[in-house]
């Protein structure tokens, strides 16, 4: 695959949301409204009972955000709108009254794990390593912080985001609470989805959706707080520091 794409397909009352990116599924402004858009569909569509999150390709998960746009930001307001696209799919998974599932087949790093965290039920491989890797190139993770907060402890969240050049293994994010499930492969992975969807689907949806409102109590003021950390990392990327590590990856 050379092509980039972000799609719906349903099947089985299961909405399957995927993009890709070549090489790493790194996700420039487009893609996250895309994404956005079809978490949107997905919710209105009432064939659909439970949403599975998912990237093309058999690598990388997603490598969180597209350096060649974060390279072109030139002004606080262009970088306050990219990092929006983030926090715009965090809060469409969130406010979805729709199970989410995140289908982790590789790496997830800086807003992938993002993506992972926000998700209700994460299942990975013993190849998705995580990193926050955003203190390297001078901004922080503080768009997707609350969301992978609410899932590893501040703790966790601490160590991860100070060890920025540090992958860690897929087996420390489950003891953290990050994936729930951790497979030997992408075959066994995909098992593990489907049957977790042949399940949700077959419960009472009325039931669902009462459990997901109390899944994210708490978070209804996140709409505005990740619009606020977007202002932060938008600021930060125009940095002497972040021009030139950013330059390295040109």
């Amino acid at each position: 695959m050379s092509t980039s794409y972000v799609h719906l397909n349903v099947e089985n009352k299961v909405g399957y949301i995927e993009f890709y990116n070549p090489p790493h599924n790194a996700l420039p402004a487009a893609m996250l409204e895309k994404l956005t858009e079809l978490i949107g569909t997905a919710r209105s569509d009432p064939s659909v009972t439970v949403i599975v999150l998912k990237s093309g390709g058999d690598r990388t998960f997603c490598a969180g955000a597209s350096f060649d746009e974060l390279i072109a930001i030139s002004n606080p307001h262009q970088g306050a709108e990219f990092f929006k696209g983030f926090a715009n799919v965090i809060n469409a998974l969130r406010n979805c009254p729709k199970i989410t599932i995140g289908r982790v087949q590789g790496k997830a790093v800086g807003g992938g794990v993002g993506l992972a965290a926000a998700t209700d039920y994460c299942l990975a491989t013993t190849h998705s390593e995580i990193k926050l890797s955003e203190l390297t190139i001078g901004i922080g993770p503080f768009v997707i912080e609350p969301a992978v907060s609410r899932k590893i402890g501040l703790s966790a969240m601490t160590q991860l985001t100070l060890e920025a050049s540090t992958f860690f293994s897929a087996q420390w994010a489950q003891e953290k609470g990050l994936f729930m499930k951790v497979c030997p492969t992408v075959e066994v992975l995909d098992t593990e989805v489907r049957l977790l969807t042949e399940q949700l689907c077959a419960y009472n949806p009325e039931a669902l959706l009462e459990l997901k409102k109390t899944f994210w109590e708490g978070t209804q003021h996140w709409g505005e707080l990740l619009n606020e950390r977007a202002l932060i990392s938008g600021r930060l990327v125009l940095s002497d520091f972040s021009k030139n590590q950013l330059k390295k990856y040109k």
